[in-house]
This record gives C-alpha cells, sequence and structure tokens, in this order.
C-alpha cells in the first residue's frame, strides 16, 4: 500500500447518527455566520464606490478558507501560487472545487448559471465577483468573457474548468477551447491546476442532489483536497486556442497522475 492509502481518509467509521447530525449543524450555522460576515465586508467595498475586484477576490478567498475550514477539509497543495493576472484551468470534481483553489489564489471563478439561482448564495457569489455562464447559450458565453477579460485586466486571475462537466476525478475529459482564446488576447499566461479529494466519495456528478451530498460531508469528521499547480503556460507558443487546450490539458492530466 501506499503512504496515501494508509492515510486514506474513511468516512464509514461507526459514529452515532446523533453526533454526526449535531456536527453538521453546527457546521450550517458556522457557514451561516460566515456569509453574514462576507455581506458586511462587501458592502464596506460597495461603500468605497469601486468596482474593487482585487479586494473582492480576497474577500472570496478569506470566505472559502473559513467554509473549508468548518467543514474539515484540509488542503494541501504543491507547486507556485500564481500572482498577477492567469487562466487557472482545472479539472472539475466537485461544487467544491471552487473553494478550493479560491482558498489558495484570489481569483474570479467562472460558474455554471444555475448556481446564480440558488438562494442567498447565488447573489453573494455574484458580488465577490463569481462570473456565470449558461453552457450552449452564445450570448451568455460572451458576456462571460467580457467579465473574465475584465477582472485579468484588473489583474484578477481567472478560474476556470474547460471540461464543462465534473467526474469522479481519475481522469480529464477534452478540454473546450473557449477560456484559452480569452487568455491569447489578453496575453496572459495558463496555469494548469489539478484536483483530488480524500475520500473519493466527495466526487459529485452525475445526477447527484446538493443537499445529501453536502450533508455527507457536514457530517463528516474530516476530508482532503490535494491541489497541484504546474508552471505558467503561455498562450503565445501555440498555434491557436484548440492547440493551447489541447498543451494544458496533457499537462493537467500529466499532475492529476502524479497526485494518484
Amino acid at each position: 500500500m501506499t503512504p496515501l492509502e494508509l492515510t486514506r481518509v474513511r468516512w464509514d467509521v461507526a459514529e452515532p447518527a446523533p453526533s454526526r447530525l449535531a456536527r453538521a449543524g453546527g457546521r450550517a450555522a458556522g457557514v451561516g455566520a460566515t456569509m453574514l460576515a462576507t455581506a458586511h465586508r462587501l458592502r464596506k467595498i460597495d461603500a468605497e464606490g469601486s468596482t474593487g475586484r482585487r479586494e473582492r477576490a480576497r474577500v472570496l478567498r478569506d470566505a472559502a478558507r473559513r467554509a473549508l475550514e468548518l467543514h474539515g477539509l484540509e488542503v494541501r497543495s504543491s507547486g507556485p501560487l500564481p500572482l498577477g493576472p492567469v487562466l487557472l484551468a482545472s479539472n472539475h470534481v466537485s461544487w467544491l472545487d471552487p473553494l478550493v483553489v479560491a482558498s489558495l489564489v484570489p481569483c474570479a471563478p467562472v460558474s455554471k448559471i444555475d448556481v446564480s439561482r440558488w438562494p442567498i448564495v447565488g447573489a453573494l457569489a455574484r458580488d465577490l465577483g463569481v462570473v456565470f455562464v449558461a453552457r450552449g447559450d452564445a450570448g451568455s458565453g460572451a458576456r462571460a468573457l467580457r467579465q473574465a477579460r475584465a477582472a485579468l485586466d484588473h489583474g484578477v486571475p481567472v478560474l476556470n474548468f474547460p471540461e464543462a462537466t465534473t467526474t469522479v476525478g481519475t481522469s480529464v475529459l477534452p478540454f473546450r477551447a473557449g477560456a484559452f482564446g480569452l487568455a491569447i488576447s489578453a496575453g496572459v499566461p495558463v496555469v494548469p491546476v489539478a484536483l483530488r479529494y480524500d475520500p473519493p466519495e466527495l466526487a459529485w456528478v452525475g445526477e447527484d442532489s446538493f443537499v445529501p451530498h453536502w450533508l455527507r460531508l457536514a457530517s463528516s469528521r474530516r476530508a482532503r483536497a490535494i491541489v497541484a499547480l504546474g508552471e505558467p503556460m503561455q498562450p503565445s507558443e501555440h498555434a491557436n486556442a484548440a492547440a493551447v487546450a489541447r498543451a494544458v490539458h496533457a499537462e493537467v492530466s500529466r499532475l492529476l497522475q502524479e497526485l494518484r
């Protein structure tokens, strides 16, 4: 067995249901308090009368760190943390992914538009600089690219999941090229990111419902996210966005294999 297998987090350790429910309830209360504190910080930014994109990215980082800490989710990372505007291109495993990466790098995540409709969370995420996009909607895609470009122009990294869907995390689906065209036009590097979770059941795929998945995490003692960041890649070294997508995909796949 490998050291990782020997230390793998287990969710199947017997524990009384009341203890698990009490833990989940306490964490839910903590999340509520974190959201209130985050909203208060955002109101102060709004009162200054500026867009405050970098400030909002830092508020998101702090909120993400607190949320993960509340849920007993430890984040382990390797590789250089980027400074300045870059496109972060990551494999996609769970609804936790944006929180995990944002806890390491203040950024503007790109998310599917469904999240914007979640009560309270959607409005707060928008105020934090999250860029929402409706897959398959050309108009929505164009607006998202403009918002992402504005973030980059203000020095804020943009986090994208070019698989456009989640997987169980054992391999990487082909990357869509759209965001890599943005990296070319903005003249910013691309940083490949690989994610995996321990236990692997933290993957959120297919028809999984959010609330049962969250309850399982919130009631467990602890979990772990492992993140590998690669060296920045220059899109100008490739012929077009599709070529950049293939090169970054190969690097994310390599990093993921190293994590496994």
